[in-house]
């Protein structure tokens, strides 16, 4: 059988009885293959009490989010953990460098579990602390070491915020990206800074917040000698941006906002800053998840949105306001696949163990990493302004 004959399923149009899943998208996700999950969740959980705290991010799916005690964004939740110095173990459905932060943040006393361990994030696996040493060292050799400022995004590793902190620079949130970066030019005279590892969040933050030229902002491309840059080009630049990107923002395109728009009458575009620059030049609103969400709790009835932002949250807002015309800013339906990884089976799992005495998937940060992270976190944290939110 050829490519050309294969039988496709569109999502949202048929199902494959022979696959684990069937496929309907964007509706509701297909329901667990066990009906006792749930119950079974639900069982656990009680018995656990005030030992366990689930953690649900925006983008999980809505089978998980149901357990979840808070939901929120990356920082957001790896603070509210904090706040529970009585739970024994946090339960993080999120990603790997969102379990870390919750590490990081927690006592030595609590253990942070990740359901599923290959729960990744493929834009923090954009930057490995061995491609980010050797830029440094390369920006040595240039002569431009001493005038650079590195600012991490939270969706990094721990030893990536680590080396921020070691080489005095900070963390920062969507919501927080321009503080951080006027922190950072304040830092040094003739200051640079290097962005890690979103291209897209500092470039849209540098030229349409801090009205630094887009001539300014170069891109760093860890797999080619010297980023792919002059030292020529190193001196002249403001902004070095890592050559990184989320997998879902970075799905968005300009040319469908415009099909949208010249389809749907007073169309409101809704997009998150990890998105393309051509993308946020079109929209009216840019924002964290927060902001997203806030931005349709306050939408008049009636009016119609398309968000630029991952699946999960574009559906449970439109469910949450029926009153609303929403829709996903993409020509494909396509959810965070590493998000996607902790289901229900992995939650009800992980919290079984737990009543069973069993600690599965604990996520440790070494001590030494965990010290420098946390000075670029605390850095962050005493930044005037949006610092606490994500």
């Amino acid at each position: 059988m050829t490519t050309v004959n294969l039988p496709l399923l569109p999502l949202g149009r048929g199902k494959d009885l022979d696959s684990e899943r069937g496929v309907e998208c964007p509706g509701d996700l297909p329901a667990a293959s066990d009906p006792d999950l749930v119950a079974r969740a639900t069982a656990a959980k009680a018995a656990l009490g005030s030992r366990v705290f689930v953690l649900g991010h925006h983008y999980q799916r809505d089978e998980v989010i149901q357990f979840a005690d808070v939901t929120g964004d990356s920082f957001k939740l790896a603070r509210d953990a904090a706040a529970r110095p009585e739970a024994e173990f946090i339960v993080f459905c999120g990603v790997h460098f969102m379990a870390e932060s919750a590490d990081i943040l927690t006592g030595p006393e609590q253990k942070v579990i990740l359901p599923d361990l290959a729960a990744g994030c493929s834009m923090a696996d954009m930057a490995r602390l061995a491609q980010v040493e050797d830029a440094w060292a390369a920006l040595t050799d240039a002569g431009v070491a001493d005038q650079v400022v590195p600012v991490t995004y939270m969706n990094s590793s721990a030893d990536i915020k680590a080396f921020c902190g070691k080489h005095g620079g900070a963390v920062c949130t969507s919501s927080n990206a321009d503080v951080a970066l006027e922190w950072a030019f304040a830092q040094k005279p003739d200051a640079k800074v290097l962005f890690l590892p979103d291209q897209h969040l500092g470039r849209n933050t540098a030229v349409l917040q801090m009205g630094i030229a887009l001539d300014e902002c170069v891109v760093w491309d860890p797999r080619q000698a010297n980023g792919g840059l002059t030292a020529e080009q190193l001196r002249d630049a403001k902004m070095i941006l890592w050559k990184g990107h989320c997998s879902v923002h970075g799905r968005f395109s300009p040319d469908v906002i415009d099909e949208l728009r010249a389809k749907v009458p007073d169309l409101n575009v809704l997009v998150h800053p990890e998105c393309q620059h051509e993308v946020v030049l079109k929209a009216d609103l840019v924002g964290s998840t927060e902001f997203i969400i806030k931005q349709i709790e306050k939408a008049p009835a009636g009016s119609s949105w398309a968000i630029g932002t991952e699946l999960n949250l574009v559906k449970r807002l439109a469910d949450a306001h029926p009153e609303l015309n929403i829709m996903f800013l993409d020509r494909n339906v396509c959810y965070c696949s590493t998000m996607n990884r902790i289901d229900l089976p992995h939650l009800v799992w992980a919290l079984e163990s737990l009543v069973n005495g069993d600690v599965p998937n604990v996520i440790e940060v070494d001590p030494d990493t965990e010290h420098w992270a946390k000075v670029a976190l605390d850095r962050m944290l005493a930044l005037p302004g949006k610092s606490h939110k994500d």
